[in-house]
């Protein structure tokens, strides 16, 4: 269609007889018609039929990061980033990628001048600490837990604030930029680290960006475990894969849509996460595998 067709299509949303049929073919026309839709509700001083234009926009909007979603997933999810990023669009569609590909290759960068080649992996881990705590300040959002910017990556590399899950992501992302084999592991009510030495002398250990990259024993995390009265469970000491990391963060983000009664926004999540799983979902407070991060004792 020529923009002056769809500019004439649009116009036909007042008329309430063949609005539905007028909706249904702006749906088919897809995301490139948003452009449009943005400049009818500047347009307008009708209250209502900026509300149709709104909810119109944003189910473009929703359709299209189901799309890229589905694709990110079959694709194989090798692209961290970029499926966070996705789940940042849900909420700010004009989210940049590359300006979060920017901020984590400056955090590399920082890092990687203050690795030298004899530094073990303890050594490598406190420097990365540095980087993280000392200069950027990153920290843990405890005053405000359950606000839906702490499972925004952009909004997480802005204020420095974040839940377990983000920190980790963006200290994951920098240390796997940097060669390192460091890995995230689903723990539940705690999203952590875990470094596994080349050198098959050196044991594996954890890493807890929640607590400013506090280094953590296998006795410690089996010792967190028996806390919180649960089974021993390998998920809870191995590496878990993108996927699972993506999913976790659709669950805190659904979470604390609860938590702020909008329910309408968790119920979207639920659908966005169901495109990662292999059909409907559970509230997330109620996962304990993969798990949320929901504080202890909290649900």
């Amino acid at each position: 269609m020529t923009n002056k067709e769809i500019k004439a299509l649009i116009s036909l949303l007042d008329d309430p007889e063949i609005r539905p049929h007028i909706e249904g073919r702006i749906q088919e026309l897809g995301e490139s018609v948003i452009p449009f839709l943005e400049e009818a509700w500047e347009e307008t001083l009708d209250p209502a039929q900026q509300r149709r234009l709104e909810d119109l926009i944003h189910d473009l909007q929703f359709g299209g990061v189901q799309e890229r979603l589905r694709v990110w997933r079959e694709s194989g999810g090798e692209n961290l980033l970029e499926g966070m990023w996705l789940i940042n669009s849900y909420q700010y569609p004009d989210a940049d990628l590359q300006a979060l590909n920017r901020a984590v290759e400056q955090l590399r960068y920082e890092a990687w001048m203050l690795l030298m080649p004899q530094m073990g992996p303890v050594d490598i881990v406190r420097a990365l600490n540095h980087v993280f705590f000392k200069v950027h300040k990153f920290s843990a959002n405890t005053q405000n837990f359950h606000a839906p910017a702490n499972s925004m990556l952009h909004l997480v590399l802005e204020t420095r604030r974040g839940n377990p899950l983000t920190l980790c992501v963006i200290y994951l992302l920098v240390a796997q930029r940097l060669g390192l084999p460091v890995s995230g592991v689903n723990l539940p009510n705690l999203f952590i680290l875990t470094f596994r030495p080349e050198d098959a002398d050196e044991d594996p250990f954890y890493i807890n960006c929640y607590n400013r990259g506090l280094i953590l024993t296998r006795t410690d995390i089996e010792h967190y475990v028996a806390q919180l009265n649960l089974p021993a469970n390998n998920i809870f000491f191995e590496p878990c894969s993108n996927l699972d990391i993506v999913r976790r963060a659709l669950r805190n983000l659904a979470v604390s849509f609860e938590k702020m009664q909008e329910p309408q926004k968790a119920a979207e999540v639920g659908v966005l996460l169901s495109i990662l799983t292999d059909g409907p979902v559970e509230p997330a407070a109620n996962e304990t595998a993969e798990g949320d991060d929901t504080p202890e004792g909290e649900e």
